[in-house]
């Protein structure tokens, strides 16, 4: 596959323990609403003032870390409390939108095109794009149909913002989509469809992709950004790791809780955080964070999973 390391360290990557669980998000909410009132009761912006609540049909946006390969369906000698952690808070997922979601939209750190391309096959094959797996790892299914309907939608909204699309009729789920989605949905029942990523990387053009599918939030679509805040595979290990993906984290951490204009800035300039370039020497498994944040609007990150794997620090996102 083309995002993954050497099949010797591909091999080695499980994914990370200390979920928050059920209880946790719940409490997680709490203080996220309690700290967005204003004095009359209304969500507050950030900025003293206070605005209209969102429709309480409106869909989050999240972002997730989706692991090396087939982690969850294949015993690969790892940690089992580790493995057990991320997977009861991927499993969690499709409880965290108020409303049970018409369609799901999920943008992969494992698809790339010149420009933003949407699968569009009424039924997806499944695509296993990863190497030096035990056999049962090529025979996971998640058959969950596609949605041609949704798929135009998002090239309407993409085309409405000045980007340029494309749609494939023939790509199937990669490991960043099937993988958190058959723990979060195993019935396979909710239409999906792929977004790739940009060629380039360009977190300000990501920040905009998302800002033009905002508006699939009123519309029943359930917006999930697969990647990882830590994808240096040849640093597991390293010395340096721990500390690296602490630093890393921290400033997403406060990142994400900022409002939109000043989060927005720091993710254009993510490269300038502290440990940036270690912890992501490339950055395609950051980029669906920036469409997430972009989708977000004034919605303040919190933070919906914390983790450990092999000894570096993991996180998730979830806005709205």
């Amino acid at each position: 596959m083309s995002n993954e390391a050497p099949k010797n360290v591909t091999r080695r990557v499980a994914l990370v323990a200390g979920g928050l669980g059920a209880a946790g998000l719940a409490a997680m909410q709490g203080r996220r609403d309690a700290g967005r009132s204003g004095a009359d009761g209304q969500p507050a912006t950030g900025d003293g003032h206070t605005r209209s609540p969102a429709p309480a049909d409106r869909m989050p946006v999240v972002f997730v870390p989706h692991g090396g390969g087939p982690w969850p369906f294949v015993d690969l000698g790892f940690d089992k409390d580790e493995m057990a952690a991320l997977a009861g808070y991927l499993g969690g997922l499709g409880k965290v939108p108020r409303q049970p979601p018409r369609a799901l939209l999920v943008i992969s750190a494992h698809w790339e095109e010149p420009v933003p391309t949407v699968m569009t096959a009424a039924r997806p094959p499944m695509l296993y794009d990863y190497y030096g797996f035990p056999p049962d790892s090529y025979q996971i299914t998640w058959p969950a149909p596609g949605d041609p309907a949704t798929a135009a939608r998002v090239r309407e909204l993409l085309r409405g913002a000045g980007f340029d699309s494309a749609e494939d009729p023939a790509r199937g789920y990669d490991h960043g989509t099937f993988v958190p989605l058959k723990l979060a949905y195993p019935e396979a029942g909710v239409p999906t469809v792929q977004l790739s990523l940009r060629r380039g990387l360009d977190p300000r053009e990501h920040l905009a992709i998302g800002r033009a599918l905002a508006p699939l939030r009123d519309e029943g679509v359930y917006i999930i950004g697969s990647g990882m805040t830590f994808h240096n595979l040849r640093a597991f290990g390293d010395p340096r790791a721990r500390a690296a993906s602490e630093e890393f984290d921290a400033w997403l951490r406060a990142t994400a809780a900022l409002p939109e204009p000043e989060r927005n800035q720091r993710l254009t300039d993510w490269a300038a955080a502290p440990a940036a370039r270690f912890v992501h020497p490339r950055e395609e498994h950051l980029l669906p964070l920036m469409v997430i944040a972009g989708a977000a609007g004034a919605d303040r990150g919190a933070v919906g999973y914390d983790g450990i794997m092999m000894g570096v620090r993991l996180s998730a996102y979830h806005f709205g």
